[in-house]
């Protein structure tokens, strides 16, 4: 009797051996990225919320807080008002507390008077971390 000898190789040795050559290239490429420089640094984004509603001519903008509130140190409201192609800036901060820069504090609303029409005005608020960082928080029309 002859006995058959079985190949039981789940993978042949020439696919195994470019399996590994590929695996080598795409760690060294981003162990170099790293390295060099490439990847660059990203920001965290803050978890912190405003609302602004409409009322006549005036823009109310209420701060929500968030998560990040305390990593808040100001903010600025835009408001662009229907009609008109620049916008008009208002500074909601720093927040004067107990006569120190404070982040605003949760509930805070601010009325814009005459900063707004009776018409759709986009208003966009602008956070400012303690880090330096800066942040898009709002983006709506009223």
């Amino acid at each position: 009797m002859k006995f058959l000898k079985e190949h039981e190789d789940a993978v042949s040795p020439v696919i195994g051996v470019i399996l590994m050559v590929a695996i080598t290239v795409i760690l060294a490429a981003v162990i170099a990225a790293f390295v060099f420089g490439m990847a660059g640094t990203v920001q965290k984004t803050k978890s912190v919320a405003a609302t602004a509603k409409q009322t006549s001519s005036a823009v109310v903008i209420t701060w929500q807080g968030g998560t990040d509130n305390a990593a808040i140190d100001h903010y600025n409201v835009k408001v662009l008002m229907a009609g008109n192609t620049s916008f008009a800036v208002q500074t909601g901060g720093p927040v004067i507390c107990l006569g120190h820069n404070a982040p605003p504090h949760v509930g805070n609303v601010t009325g814009l008077a005459s900063c707004g029409t009776s018409g759709n005005d986009e208003v966009v608020i602008i956070a400012f971390g303690t880090d330096g960082s800066e942040q898009v928080i709002l983006d709506t029309m009223v």
